[in-house]
């Protein structure tokens, strides 16, 4: 069911006076805890831990983006490589059938410096091949998480060209763009890992279809090129019209259970993730942590009408 708020919400991601206020609440610390594993490396480290014991593997995405300097973006990759080499020391759940690594990290281009002025996306090429080479090292994989259409073809070309070092790479793709059916059959290859979502920022409509049926159907056209291909879906979402879906192309296409993985949200239909895991399947967690929660946030409560009935709720009984 499409959120009726989701413009407004997503709005409001972007706007300081309601951050100001968003944050003000002192219940939304409790409430930002369903699903952000936490705002230190060591609060997200005890979750991870938790779902790789429960049989799950994990994706973690260190928040942040639209970095301002070098520095910031620099501090951002410090903070990845230190992660990565603890999220190695993990005891990693055992996977038959997949050849899938069980953890991986997440990370937005903007967060390593695309956008900086003049040189931004050479910046940030280089900062994702330094955390490349050191996930490599560690038995991480990395996947480049898709922010605002402006940035799409940039983080593209910035795969495309790392991939010839570290063809594991992984990059996302958002179903809501009219763009996407076209990207899905480039990057349908051999070895090529696409985790595809339905998206979640505010887009003009010339850009990416905004009815909830547009994108549904829009998922399921790519998610069959994806599957029909010769790469490694990732099927990101919580949909029950898209896993059944994914179930189907599954059986229809000879894909076994190590072929592909279901990935969903921390904080977002738990007990289906559990489902899921206990069938054999391979399921990654999205596990965000950070200080930089806002728009994360928003954007979750933008996407479901149970979030931000979730949210409102804790909040009334908190006042």
């Amino acid at each position: 069911m499409v959120n009726p708020l989701r413009p407004a919400i997503l709005a409001a991601s972007s706007s300081p006076r309601m951050k100001r206020l968003l944050t003000g609440f002192p219940v939304t610390a409790q409430i930002v805890r369903r699903f952000v594993a936490g705002e230190t490396r060591e609060e997200l480290l005890a979750v991870a831990a938790a779902l790789s014991a429960g049989g799950r593997m994990v994706s973690v995405d260190f928040l942040g983006e639209y970095t301002t300097d070098r520095e910031q973006a620099r501090d951002t990759l410090d903070e990845y490589c230190a992660l990565i080499r603890e999220l190695a020391a993990l005891e990693r759940p055992m996977l038959p059938g997949t050849t899938a690594q069980p953890v991986e990290v997440s990370v937005k281009l903007s967060a390593l410096g695309l956008t900086l002025p003049v040189d931004g996306p050479a910046v940030a090429t280089e900062n994702l091949h330094l955390l490349c080479a050191e996930a490599a090292r560690c038995a991480v994989w990395v996947t480049v998480d898709a922010e605002d259409h402006t940035t799409t073809d940039a983080t593209l070309a910035t795969v495309r060209a790392l991939r010839a070092e570290f063809p594991w790479l992984g990059a996302v793709l958002q179903a809501y763009l009219r763009r996407t059916e076209a990207d899905c059959r480039a990057f349908a290859g051999a070895g090529s890992r696409i985790r595809l979502c339905k998206g979640a920022y505010r887009e003009p409509h010339d850009v990416a279809f905004r009815r909830a049926s547009e994108v549904t159907a829009s998922y399921l056209r790519c998610l069959e090129i994806l599957m029909r291909g010769s790469g490694y879906p990732m099927v990101a979402s919580h949909d029950p019209e898209v896993l059944a879906a994914a179930e189907r192309l599954v059986a229809g296409t000879g894909r076994a259970s190590g072929d592909f993985e279901y990935q969903m949200l921390y904080g977002i239909r738990d007990g289906e993730q559990m489902r899921l895991a206990r069938a054999d399947n391979a399921v990654r967690v999205y596990v965000p942590y950070g200080s930089q929660w806002y728009g994360y946030l928003t954007r979750r409560l933008a996407e479901r009408p149970a979030n931000l009935t979730f949210f409102l709720r804790a909040v009334a009984s908190n006042s």
